[in-house]
């Protein structure tokens, strides 16, 4: 049976469209009937509309409204190896409220309940506060389960209270996952719900649509998070020039990281290492050593592959001599050259067709006591295979080392 809204408690917590629309309207109590006819008022939609005695039920067949669509029963003995393993994993000192809906979510299963429903009932009859929602989603997260799923139902619940970092979380999750779209859905959520972005929620946009490779988006999240008024911090940097990296456009990064450079804000080892491979790859030796120079200014010491890459910029570009000196100021610095360095030089040498300087360099590295490996190795295989002088360099390589012998002695 319903009865009027004017003589039914208001429920603020409902999502339902016509209880909303009843929480806009103004009431007043009938007098002398409990069902009396609503009367219109000329000065404003001053009405009573008839509604369910339950707010559950608006909406819902008299059979739905009998029977919820999720019936609570609690977890048996019924169930796999796995979902009890991980059953017995929780943490001791959780509430008996989050080990239920714990519970429920380990043996989940969307062909009997859908998880909105599972989560509403939850809602509806263990009325959690947001600590237990807190402990949920982190456990979740901690199992890998469900986590973003249920964060973002959370979202919808009063009881939750979410605030913007909630939401900023829940974009950055849906980043990471590559899932531009669900993050968009909830950024516009947000914006709907009254939150305003701010710097961490655009510097979490930037990044994930550098990753995704979506420049333009970037680029108009980058300049929106500009008018914030704010100093733009190293992540939105960082992100930004890792955008125009994926976009084969290192110039216009390090711009930003000459930018970054002037108010004393550096970028981290793999932002300087992202820049300087892209230079690299290209042949461009010149910008390979100012982004490696940079980061030296940035007080990062550079290691063997940061050298490498510096030596194949110079080694694509036929410059052997200004790789020989990047392969010596590596070695100064106390850093063992890796196979791989010895092979760049190697192929440096090959571009040119310096096979004496190659020999040098091989004899070298024997007396300190550095062993040509099998990437450089396959190099010198090929290039003596070209032209045709395998057994000659066998005879000139074998006197070198009996000539280095005797020296010794």
């Amino acid at each position: 049976m319903g009865t009027y809204a004017c003589n039914m408690l208001i429920y603020p917590n409902s999502t339902y469209p016509l209880i909303n629309e009843i929480r806009k309207t103004f009431y007043f109590p009938l007098r002398n009937s409990t069902l009396q006819t609503p009367r219109e008022f000329r000065f404003g939609k001053l009405h009573c509309q008839l509604v369910a005695s339950n707010v559950e039920d608006i909406g819902k067949p008299e059979n739905e409204a009998e029977n919820p669509r999720f019936k609570w029963v609690e977890i048996g003995t019924d169930i796999t190896e796995a979902q009890k393993k991980a059953i017995a994993k929780l943490p001791p000192l959780m509430t008996k409220r989050c080990k239920a809906i714990m519970k429920q979510i380990i043996c989940f299963s969307p062909q009997n309940v859908s998880l909105p429903d599972l989560v509403a009932a939850w809602v509806r009859i263990m009325k959690p506060k947001r600590a237990d929602w807190l402990v949920v989603i982190k456990e979740l997260k901690t199992m890998d389960l469900l986590y973003l799923e249920v964060a973002e139902l959370a979202l919808l619940e009063e009881s939750f209270e979410a605030n913007i970092r909630d939401y900023t979380k829940i974009i950055h999750g849906y980043g990471k996952q590559n899932r531009l779209q669900d993050a968009e859905k909830i950024l516009l959520a947000m914006k709907s719900r009254g939150f305003i972005c701010d710097q961490v929620t655009l510097t979490t946009m930037i990044h994930m649509y550098s990753k995704a490779g979506n420049l333009e988006l970037a680029e108009e999240t980058f300049e929106e998070l500009k008018l914030l008024g704010q100093p733009v911090d190293k992540r939105s940097y960082g992100s930004m020039i890792m955008a125009y990296v994926r976009a084969g456009m290192p110039k216009e990064g390090e711009t930003l990281l000459r930018e970054m450079d002037a108010q004393e804000i550096y970028a981290g080892r793999e932002v300087y290492k992202a820049l300087l491979r892209e230079y690299s790859m290209t042949g461009d030796s010149e910008g390979a050593q100012r982004v490696f120079d940079a980061i030296q200014c940035a007080g990062i010491p550079p290691d063997v592959k940061l050298c490498g890459l510096l030596i194949n910029a110079y080694g694509m570009t036929g410059q052997s001599r200004e790789a020989s000196i990047a392969f010596e100021n590596m070695r100064r610095a106390g850093l063992e050259p890796s196979d791989k360095c010895v092979a760049l030089m190697l192929a440096a040498f090959e571009k040119e067709n310096k096979l004496n300087k190659a020999l040098e360099f091989l004899v070298e590295l024997e007396r300190n006591g550095i062993m040509v490996g099998k990437e450089a190795s396959e190099i010198l295989a090929r290039w003596f295979r070209n032209i045709g002088v395998v057994e000659e360099v066998e005879l000139v390589l074998r006197e070198y080392a009996v000539g280095e012998a005797n020296f010794s002695a």
